[in-house]
């Protein structure tokens, strides 16, 4: 079955005035216009296409490349706002429609915004949402476990740290003290899940867990030891934020990197800060 708001690989099946038709293994057909034929394209190929629906509704196979997929969240700049809802930039030709029933707060041109998308079941088409809440797991499943390297979106910021939107399925928090660079509204970003809650509820640290984070960040050190001959004026007892402007990293974990290169006897820890051996 095409799939509409994904990636797919189909078979161009025949030719017409308008473009191509390709086909997926069932026998089901969509038409890809002209405008997206290249030169390379034959009879019998099998190419990977994205299929949405155009200005006048009707499925379309595409090779433009959306800022994201059905079921997915994205940072969206609003680009018109008319009687009916809002219309978002998402990378292709035609906007994406958000109604103003799907909008929390009425949206404004200009504006950029987390949008959730999805097939519309009374309409079949695919539309955007502000209220993404329920669409969001407030806890981790079986498919979430400590240490997992996973992707984020940056959803707002508390009193505690930063909302995150985790593989696009989860809600999650990075702490203020686990964050050491400037981070936006709508950034995207890699994180590893820590210790999960007793509530279940999922807590992100941006540095792999245990001793997952010695080595690269031990990397980081050796690198900045090789670019400033071998010396860098700083060792465990120096202030944190020296050790975060200079290395991007909290002293506990700049501590146990030097810990490690030491006891590897790659560098010495003396009073004036560290050398590499």
């Amino acid at each position: 079955m095409i799939k509409l708001g994904a990636y797919q690989q189909l078979t161009i099946q025949s030719k017409t005035d308008e473009g191509y038709f390709l086909a997926d293994t069932d026998g089901d057909d969509v038409l890809m216009p002209n405008r997206f034929i290249t030169d390379e394209m034959n009879i019998g190929d099998t190419i990977k296409v994205f299929v949405y629906s155009d200005t006048d509704d009707i499925d379309i196979a595409s090779t433009e490349e959306p800022f994201f997929t059905v079921n997915q969240f994205a940072y969206l700049e609003v680009m018109d706002v008319n009687r009916i809802g809002a219309f978002c930039h998402w990378g292709l030709e035609k906007e994406l429609f958000i109604p103003f029933s799907n909008q929390g707060d009425r949206l404004q041109r200009g504006q950029f915004v987390i949008v959730y998308m999805y097939v519309d079941e009374m309409t079949d088409r695919l539309v955007g949402t502000t209220k993404i809440k329920k669409y969001l797991k407030p806890h981790a499943d079986e498919n979430i476990k400590k240490g997992d390297r996973v992707d984020l979106i940056v959803l707002g910021k508390t009193d505690l740290g930063y909302k995150v939107i985790i593989n696009h399925t989860y809600a999650g928090l990075v702490f203020h003290d686990e964050v050491f660079d400037k981070i936006t509204l709508g950034q995207n970003l890699t994180g590893y899940i820590k210790p999960i809650r007793p509530d279940r509820k999922i807590d992100v640290s941006l540095q792999p867990i245990g001793h997952r984070s010695i080595e690269p960040n031990a990397q980081k050190i050796l690198e900045h030891l090789d670019s400033n001959n071998g010396f860098v004026p700083l060792n465990d007892k120096s202030d944190p934020e020296k050790i975060q402007e200079t290395f991007g990293i909290s002293k506990k974990l700049f501590k146990k990197s030097i810990g490690g290169l030491y006891k590897q006897r790659l560098i010495s820890i003396d009073a004036d800060g560290i050398r590499k051996v």
